[in-house]
């Protein structure tokens, strides 16, 4: 019986073979998100609220439970001064395995505060915009690997568009 021999050379070319596909997939550099409790802002301080139990947390404003109720194991992923405002991006989790995150935007202002409806692709990998008009946040697509999902909020309605990775890599 004749069994094979593997040298140093066939084994990396086999292990380039079979990595390859991987190798050659679309990359992005993925920010960590901070994980923020507590957020003071020149409108009140967006925080969140205690729990015994961790997946019910509520988010509040000065003490006071924001509605509609985000609850969760909640985070403060990131915050933006615009003019007249402030904007906090709320992860919320939920203890699922299948949808680990997904998230709220919240506008403080003068006259009080907006909540976004709930959003995302079920990823923690992020990257988040904002500029005077609109709020974005880019994650990869759960339907197709090599897209990218383009979330956009502009104080009223979150619209959802998909990108190519290598489209989003030039911006």
């Amino acid at each position: 019986m004749h069994t094979p021999k593997f040298t140093g050379r066939s084994l990396i070319a086999a292990l380039f073979l079979f990595c390859a596909p991987a190798l050659a997939a679309p990359q992005t550099n993925w920010p960590i998100a901070p994980k923020l409790v507590e957020l003071p802002t020149p409108y009140g301080t967006l925080a969140v609220g205690e729990s015994e139990y961790i997946y019910e947390a509520r988010l509040q404003l000065d003490g006071t439970h924001i509605e509609p109720p985000i609850s969760g194991m909640l985070s403060i992923s990131y915050a933006f001064s615009m003019p007249d405002a402030q904007a906090a991006l709320i992860a919320i989790s939920k203890g699922s395995e299948t949808c680990p995150v997904s998230y709220r935007w919240v506008v403080l202002s003068p006259g009080g505060y907006k909540v976004s409806p709930e959003f995302g692709s079920c990823s923690e990998l992020i990257k988040v915009s904002a500029d005077s008009r609109q709020l974005t946040l880019h994650t990869p697509s759960k339907e197709s690997p090599d897209k990218l999902d383009v979330y956009v909020y502009d104080g009223k309605t979150v619209k959802k568009k998909m990108v190519g990775r290598k489209a989003e890599a030039k911006k």
